[in-house]
């Protein structure tokens, strides 16, 4: 191979890898769709994604804000709440979810035997 072949590779490659970066694992997009859904509170997104444990979702919140998908706001009250939205640069990634839904409707169809 030569030498500017694997460089093109690279630069197709490093994008993806990116993006994987942010969004990968079992949980993330499932959260992030979860927020754009509604839920904004803690135990309303653990409770709308079966098998998450509080554990996880703790700590995917917290890639997801670092990563700046979601925002984190602490209301204060009685007694004191945690909001979470998402931001309008995770909105970038509904085109792309639309996408991976209709592949995944397709490959469930296809793939699985499912219709």
């Amino acid at each position: 191979m030569k030498k500017s072949e694997h460089k093109n590779c690279m630069s197709a490659l490093l994008p993806v890898k990116d993006a994987l970066d942010v969004v990968s694992g079992k949980w993330k997009l499932l959260i992030l769709i979860s927020i754009w859904e509604g839920n904004k509170h803690f135990r309303e997104i653990e409770r709308s994604i079966p098998r998450l444990t509080t554990k996880v979702l703790a700590n995917e919140l917290k890639l997801m804000e670092e990563n700046h998908l979601i925002t984190r706001t602490v209301i204060n009250g009685f007694p004191v709440r945690t909001e979470y939205t998402a931001t309008e640069y995770s909105q970038t990634l509904k085109k792309v979810m639309a996408e991976l839904r209709d592949w995944g409707i397709n490959h469930r169809k296809k793939g699985l035997g499912h219709s």
